[in-house]
């Protein structure tokens, strides 16, 4: 008889023989037991996980001679075909090469007729997910309601891809990886079953290879059994899988948690030396870091995924370096995961990112440098630099300095090439006036102090005048009203306030016709003592002087603008007036 592999041989023929899907397992069987069974089921999960071989049994027991039974018998004539793959009754397609519409309608036309000889007509689509939507459209009639004698069983690696149409009318079974534990000890049954002498460290290192699959894990102690005539040796299994000596993870995870860097160039030759795959040596090394880090956090050596010799190792490593140090050093290393992965010089990208690493125990924690430490270790830490001696102080000056009125701190300080700054102008003081303007001022001068505390020509002064009372409350409501009534002259009248506007003052003229400004200019009048009355009045601008100063005494540039307002005045007049909104 031709020789048969090893993931054949071995495939599960009960719900027994389900390694590692005890749910699964519990709801089948139940369901049969009460005789819920649905019109339609989902295996869901990675390759190899036993969903094929789940629908396969699944079959037997809804077809068996003594059943329906939880347990099929695997001796009856269903049983036996069903195992074979020849029973009519069970039709097990590959929904990759039968995806075509035409394909899947005539598959529902023939389902419409009941089973041949057993007692269900199950119907087995494995890699349902490679169907194409219009043969995903085609099912969905038959699958939601269909004849009693039918049962769908939708098996598939990517769930994503199924149509939620297809989801909603099927039950869903998630298919989880089968965990290594539980794949070493399956491959020992298989190994003592078939004689083949292997180490348990062997099928440790096997059982993290299959990633959690049990038909890789089993496909590759085939190999290694073909390799090693019947006995696999550890040197062997390392070498055939492309795994690493966990010795080699030791000496570099302590060289990377010391910061040795020769140590990890070491580590990378000797990686190329053999011809180690840079991609798979960084992804073993990660999972190895990571056992640490879970054995900082208290984890036994019995749950590691180690020979017991090794674990002790890892867990002494693990307690020096400490959690929070394995925590920054696995981070670090995963981040550089995507560059290794990508990198076309695969060995280069590997060296940097341990290298990298081993610059990590060089650093110090942020907590430590906020209560005093060193920001840095004693070797590598620079020494500090000898302090240079300050210039010499010229001397000389310093009397001048003191004799200037400076302050002796500012004396001492020596001369810089900065200039100081100058101080700020201040717009709060009248403009210079030519000699000619000082011996005749104008009544229209802006006081250089706030209008209503300075007196003004033709208005009594003092504190008790009621013009100057006004003018303060006008300033305390609006700054820019009471600057132009200062151009203004103001009188009190049988006990009235006049306010005489001169004609040529366009500014002052347009306030006043403003019904907003003189609503404040009555309410400034109304809280004048108990209130006094007031009005305003237009007058004509006292006339120039007849005699003109000689036109040689000054230049023409010097002659004064009389009817020009001070800047601040003019500022004040385009901010506040420019935006009020004319009456209505």
């Amino acid at each position: 008889m031709a020789y048969q592999v090893l993931a054949r041989k071995c495939r599960p023929q009960d719900f027994a023989g389900l390694i590692g899907q005890e749910p699964i397992v519990t709801a089948l069987r139940n369901a049969i037991t009460d005789g819920r069974i649905a019109q339609a089921y989902l295996f869901a999960g990675i390759r190899g996980v036993g969903k094929t071989s789940a629908a396969r049994i699944l079959a037997k027991a809804l077809n068996c001679e003594q059943g329906p039974t939880p347990e099929p018998c695997n001796a009856c004539r269903s049983c036996t075909e069903i195992t074979r793959g020849g029973d009519m009754d069970v039709i097990e397609v590959d929904a990759a090469t039968y995806s075509k519409v035409e394909q899947v309608r005539e598959l529902t036309e023939s389902l419409k007729y009941g089973p041949a000889k057993d007692r269900y007509k199950v119907v087995i689509l494995d890699e349902v997910h490679r169907l194409s939507r219009q043969a995903f459209d085609a099912l969905l009639k038959i699958i939601e309601e269909p004849p009693p004698h039918l049962v769908f069983i939708f098996a598939t690696t990517e769930m994503e891809a199924v149509p939620a149409t297809i989801l909603s009318r099927c039950q869903e079974l998630i298919f989880r990886r089968v965990p290594v534990a539980v794949l070493a000890r399956y491959l020992g049954t298989i190994c003592a079953a078939e004689g083949i002498e292997v180490s348990e460290s062997t099928l440790r290192l096997v059982a993290r290879a299959g990633e959690g699959s049990v038909r890789d894990s089993v496909a590759l102690l085939d190999q290694l059994a073909t390799f090693g005539g019947g006995a696999i040796a550890d040197d062997q299994a390392g070498r055939l899988l492309g795994g690493l000596d966990t010795a080699l993870f030791e000496s570099l995870l302590q060289a990377i948690l010391a910061g040795d860097g020769a140590g990890v160039l070491a580590t990378v030759a000797r990686l190329e030396e053999e011809g180690r795959d840079p991609r798979q040596a960084f992804a073993q090394f990660l999972v190895y870091c990571r056992e640490a880090l879970h054995v900082s956090l208290g984890a036994s050596a019995e749950q590691l995924d180690l020979p017991r010799e090794e674990a002790a190792t890892l867990t002494e490593i693990a307690r020096q370096a400490g959690y929070e140090n394995l925590l920054r050093l696995v981070h670090g290393l995963l981040a550089s995961e995507a560059t290794i992965r990508r990198s076309e010089v695969g060995s280069l990208a590997l060296e940097i990112a341990w290298l990298r690493a081993a610059e990590l125990p060089k650093l110090t924690a942020v907590e430590k440098i906020l209560q005093g430490a060193p920001s840095g270790p004693p070797a590598a830490r620079p020494a500090p630099a000898p302090p240079t001696k300050p210039a010499a102080r010229p001397t000389a000056p310093a009397p001048a300095k003191a004799s200037s009125g400076e302050s002796p701190a500012r004396a001492e300080k020596p001369s810089s090439p900065i200039p100081e700054p100058s101080p700020p102008p201040d717009f709060s003081a009248p403009p210079p006036s030519p000699p000619e303007r000082r011996e005749r001022p104008s009544e229209n001068t802006t006081p250089s102090v706030a209008p209503a505390a300075a007196p003004r020509k033709g208005t009594p002064g003092g504190t008790g005048d009621p013009s100057a009372a006004f003018l303060e409350e006008v300033s305390q409501r609006k700054v820019p009203l009471a600057v132009h009534l200062a151009r203004a002259r103001l009188e009190m009248h049988d006990g009235e306030l006049v306010i005489h506007v001169p004609d040529q003052d366009a500014n002052l003229l347009n306030a006043m016709q403003r019904k907003s400004n003189r609503d404040v200019l009555a309410q400034a009048a109304a809280a004048v003592g108990s209130g006094i009355p007031w009005r305003w009045t237009q007058e004509a601008s006292p006339e120039k002087p007849a005699a003109a100063p000689p036109k040689s005494s000054a230049k023409k540039r010097n002659v004064p603008r009389q009817e020009e307002p001070h800047p601040t005045q003019q500022l004040l007049t385009t901010l506040f007036d420019g935006a009020e909104e004319p009456d209505a």
